[in-house]
């Protein structure tokens, strides 16, 4: 794919996802609730991702260690939260983009999302290196997030009403297979729908964010039925990480990261905090390290392509 076609591809993306960011009506809730006051990160610093073209997506590393993409590029940088570095580990081939990403530490393999490509990727979190490719889908198509289980990786498709599986069995990743999502979470009504995915920690139930409804359904990966988390309207939601029955949401154009609390059942769920900085720049995604949450700073806000002159993630306290 040339440069000139990555370009008008996801730029027509991200115009989509901006429209409608500003047009779309929150998830009305069962029983509202206020929402609570703003607050704004104690603590919060930047890495900085050198020569990035762009980030979208961060997964967890071993210890104190992050991966983040390179949007345009593909590439992948291994970070390290403690000494505020990152350097490039993926040099990714020709052509590729890079979304969301999840890191399977047991296996060392790496994840990731590939955007308009229709594709997913995985790598070695070793050496970098490519272990396997994989095209989901064709045009409408946008391969948004990754989320782990113990038996393979899930990813979402926000053109599309589906969630496309990859086992890993000893160790290796093999053939992907398409599960057909119903109720709310094959919802294609906006320009962008299903984004962020998770999975509880059995791999019994996934959840997965839906931008264009501003909520979050749990879906049964046996059958892509799915229902909506009651009580839970996050406007704007991109990037989720479950934490136990804490659910972190990234509202990318409201600049801010929320936590909600989850009843034990998935049924319901409630705002607990909000929280922002200055140094956001329409986040993305995010992930978990120690006592601090990374943030992938895509600047969305600059235009398409984005016009920063760097690309970092930003580091705040939980």
């Amino acid at each position: 794919m040339s440069a000139l076609r990555k370009a008008s591809v996801l730029a027509a993306a991200v115009a989509a996802t901006a429209a409608l960011a500003l047009s779309a009506p929150p998830a009305v809730a069962a029983h509202p609730v206020a929402p609570p006051s703003v607050q704004t990160a104690s603590r919060a610093h930047t890495i900085a991702l050198p020569g990035a073209t762009g980030t979208e997506g961060v997964a967890k590393g071993a210890g104190a260690t992050f991966y983040a993409g390179d949007l345009l590029t593909g590439d992948v940088y291994l970070g390290d939260v403690r000494r505020r570095t990152a350097t490039k580990l993926v040099h990714a081939p020709a052509g590729r983009f890079a979304t969301g990403m999840k890191a399977d530490l047991r296996h060392h393999l790496l994840f990731v999302a590939g955007g308009p490509t229709g594709q997913g990727y995985v790598y070695s979190t070793v050496t970098g290196a490519p272990v396997a490719s994989y095209t989901f889908a064709t045009a409408p198509t946008f391969i948004n997030d990754v989320a782990l289980t113990s038996r393979g990786a899930w990813f979402t498709d926000s053109s599309r009403s589906v969630l496309y599986f990859v086992p890993v069995t000893a160790g290796a990743p093999g053939p992907f297979s398409t599960l057909q999502l119903s109720g709310p979470a094959a919802d294609l009504g906006g320009a962008f729908n299903n984004n962020g995915i998770q999975a509880t920690a059995d791999g019994s139930r996934l959840l997965v964010a839906h931008s264009a409804q501003g909520a979050v359904n749990v879906v049964d990966p046996a059958t892509g039925a799915s229902r909506a988390i009651a009580g839970l309207s996050v406007p704007n939601v991109d990037g989720i990480l479950l934490e136990g029955h804490d659910l972190w949401v990234v509202r990318n154009n409201d600049n801010l990261v929320v936590k909600a609390r989850l009843s034990g059942d998935l049924r319901t769920g409630t705002v607990r905090r909000s929280i922002t900085t200055s140094l956001f720049e329409t986040p993305t995604t995010l992930a978990l390290s120690g006592g601090h949450l990374v943030v992938a700073n895509a600047k969305f806000d600059t235009g398409f392509p984005p016009t920063a002159t760097h690309y970092e993630v930003v580091v705040i306290d939980r």
